[in-house]
């Protein structure tokens, strides 16, 4: 199951990631965040609007915010 339909409030690792949908820049952003396999993470909160953009992930200590589009290329298990 990939991020973007997961469930929200439940705690999911991820499996892998495919880079080549992203663009280059967005890759090396999310790597330097920490998004990688393994990885565990929890969706916080959705956006309120049609697209539900964007996405706010608890990543270990942090929360970011990821485009759906990008939440779409990773894959992830419920832990």
């Amino acid at each position: 199951m990939t991020l973007d339909g997961f469930d929200s409030e439940r705690s999911a690792r991820i499996t892998s990631v495919d880079w080549a949908a992203l663009a280059e820049d967005e890759s090396k952003r999310l790597q330097a965040l920490g998004v990688d396999e393994g990885a565990e993470v929890a969706i916080m909160h959705r956006g309120i609007f049609g697209t539900r953009d964007p996405i706010a992930l608890r990543l270990g200590n942090m929360t970011i915010a990821i485009r759906r589009a990008h939440a779409a290329a990773i894959t992830v298990e419920a832990v």
